[in-house]
């Protein structure tokens, strides 16, 4: 599985502000960046993301997903004390 294919199953099902998609092998991870987080627990913003990868895990094209969500206010935040 390439990138361009985990960054089409995620953006074919939800509407993010922002979408980073790394894949080594079998390991994926993703930060997702949209308000509609805002409302959403840690555990339900990963279950959203993980939803459209069921698939693709189940069947082993992905082993191993780590997820990080964000609103955009947390992004800049974020953004800003990482640089």
């Amino acid at each position: 599985m390439e990138v361009v294919e985990i960054e089409k199953l995620i953006n074919d099902a939800l509407v993010l502000d922002e979408l980073q998609v790394k894949f080594d092998g079998s390991q994926c991870s993703v930060v997702a960046v949209a308000d509609m987080f805002a409302d959403l627990s840690r555990v339900k913003r990963q279950q959203v993301v993980f939803a459209p990868l069921a698939a693709a895990i189940k069947d082993g094209s992905i082993h191993a997903v780590t997820v990080k969500t964000f609103t955009k206010e947390q992004w800049q935040r974020d953004k800003l004390f990482n640089m």
